[in-house]
């Protein structure tokens, strides 16, 4: 059976465990009525089911090239991003004076989840605009917003994000690319930029690229760089695509996954470009782009996993040995725990998504505690989303057996395209760090706040659920603890325990929204729910034990002992 949309899984989670209401009571979020959601989810899944889901097999069997300086894209590729753009499909959550739709993000990750599921490698071009979309409305002068969004949110130009230097990696400060101002107000981009996916195309008009760089005499490191608009083509007096800019792609990346996801090497050579934002502050202005991107890449995750899920229960079904395999204990364990854990961090993911709304959509008073709620649960949906990512999708290679080692099966493509994710948009261990360091700043109060309300929950549920209320509430208090000891803490030690922390912290909201969907589901609620609460919640006990290690062990061993 080919990939179907799970458009009632998010229906269920928007209705009754991470609700959409409170965000659609919120006047700038009117218009995402129970009708208009579901005919959005609905149209959305059909896209994905029909015309991008056909394309996941052809974008890897037939990877984009490079030809004559142009990248040519997989066969149906081209096809199938018309249907995005005309659908208005990039611009679901963008701003309607520029032609988007205005609807939460809530919806949009749905719909960008969906995406990623049918076809991975087509849904990262519209992702990556959708961030530029949103890194221009907040920092862009009206100029810039006028010329470039309506053509973004259309889909007739496409948006990329070109951080990464050769030498540049995680330490972005440590970047070359040089920016000289001009007499017409524009700059002189010189320089070189890796791994900018769908960094050009033949599926649309212009590419738009955000190019971190640096003015003569910045400072150095973070504090000294801008950011700047630099298209393919440079826009004529009626905002059409006009002569090529002095750029090119050097290259495209041979990956591991991905192949229909041009990964390009950019060379900017004097090439004209507009600043967006301040000067000295385009960090500021990218990280607009990358907090959403890190959301969306933790939905990528989630999608895949999901793909990877259904392609596994259709193979357990159908493959005899003694009896149909999905008989067996460990298959029914494997697929069990599959879709559990995709439960659990498409819940997680959708509650950052509906904090971010909310922090839109509320008066300015209330705002602040949802940002910060939204701020705190970007890491862990990033990290935790694209960890399951991996390890449902090789789960479900092992569950095909053999077979799952064999490429026609396909089953081995969603491993190989979703293991960039946990590494793109901030490796997840960055995101382990900024989880303890930055998003403790304040002194733990949104994650208090959040483990307050987990406790309060599971201490509802106990007439209801006993056995499993009592376990989540455990789990909470136990990590309540961890996170007072963690703010006592060094940033060595902090940073240590970090990655086994974030797992713990989403072993227990995942074990959160199972316990809320228990109570209000089915007897398969339920079943899943003590799948997830009763076999996977008890590894933060083990990971919260690594958590207060500390760092001393860790270097106990020395650079020249690791290397023997």
């Amino acid at each position: 059976m080919p990939y179907s949309s799970p458009v009632a899984e998010f229906r269920f989670i928007l209705d009754q465990v991470v609700p959409l209401a409170p965000v659609a009571a919120c006047p700038r979020f009117a218009e995402a009525t129970p009708e208009t959601v579901e005919a959005i989810l609905t149209e959305a899944g059909r896209l994905c089911d029909q015309v991008m889901a056909p394309l996941q097999r052809p974008g890897d069997l037939h990877p984009a090239r490079l030809e004559n300086g142009v990248v040519r894209t997989s066969p149906g590729f081209a096809a199938g991003y018309k249907a995005i753009a005309e659908g208005g499909w990039v611009g679901v959550a963008a701003a309607p004076e520029y032609g988007g739709m205005g609807l939460p993000q809530a919806i949009n990750m749905a719909v960008n989840d969906m995406m990623s599921g049918a076809c991975l490698s087509l849904q990262l071009n519209p992702l990556l605009t959708q961030g530029q979309i949103e890194a221009l409305e907040h920092h862009a002068s009206d100029a810039i917003k006028d010329l470039y969004l309506p053509k973004l949110i259309s889909g007739e130009w496409s948006g990329t994000m070109n951080l990464t230097e050769p030498q540049a990696g995680s330490d972005v400060g440590a970047l070359r690319t040089k920016a000289e101002p001009q007499a017409d107000g524009s700059y002189r981009i010189t320089g070189q930029k890796i791994y900018i996916s769908w960094g050009d195309s033949d599926v649309v008009e212009n590419v738009c690229h955000l190019v971190l760089a640096r003015l003569p005499g910045a400072a150095e490191g973070t504090r000294g760089i801008s950011l700047f608009m630099v298209p393919k083509f440079l826009p004529d007096a009626a905002g059409k695509p006009g002569v090529p800019n002095d750029l090119k792609v050097v290259s495209l990346e041979h990956k591991m996954g991905l192949h229909g996801s041009p990964t390009c090497v950019m060379a900017f050579e004097g090439a004209t470009g507009w600043m967006v934002g301040a000067p000295h502050k385009g960090m500021a202005a990218m990280f607009t782009m990358m907090n959403n991107a890190r959301l969306a890449v933790g939905i990528q995750g989630i999608g895949v996993a999901e793909a990877a899920t259904q392609k596994a229960v259709d193979y357990a079904r159908d493959r005899q040995q003694m009896g149909a395999i999905i008989d067996h204990a460990d298959v029914r364990r494997m697929l069990a725990t599959m879709k559990a854990e995709v439960f659990a961090a498409r819940a997680i993911a959708m509650a950052c998504a509906v904090s971010l709304d909310m922090a839109r959509g509320v008066k300015p008073e209330a705002a602040a505690e949802w940002q910060a709620r939204a701020a705190l649960l970007t890491p862990i949906a990033k990290a935790y989303g694209t960890d399951i990512g991996c390890s449902v999708a090789e789960m479900g290679v092992q569950v095909h057996g053999g077979m799952g080692f064999i490429e026609e099966t396909g089953a081995a493509q969603f491993y190989r395209d979703v293991r960039v994710t946990a590494i793109y948009e901030g490796t997840n261990g960055i995101q382990a760090m900024d989880l303890v360091g930055r998003k403790m700043m304040d002194d733990g109060a949104a994650a208090f706040r959040l483990l307050a309300e987990v406790e309060e929950a599971a201490a509802s549920a106990r007439a209801t659920l006993p056995d499993l209320a009592d376990s989540v509430w455990q789990a909470a208090e136990a990590l309540r603890e961890a996170t007072e000891w963690l703010l006592g803490q060094p940033a060595q030690e902090r940073f240590a325990g970090a990655v086994p922390y974030l797992r713990a912290f989403a072993r227990v909201l995942g074990a959160h929204f199972h316990l809320k969907a228990a109570l209000v589901g089915d007897g398969a609620r339920k079943a899943l729910a003590a799948v997830y609460i009763q076999r996977l919640l008890p590894q933060y006990a083990a990971a919260l034990a690594e958590a207060r290690a500390g760092s001393a062990g860790l270097y106990a061993l020395s650079a020249e002992d690791l290397g023997a």
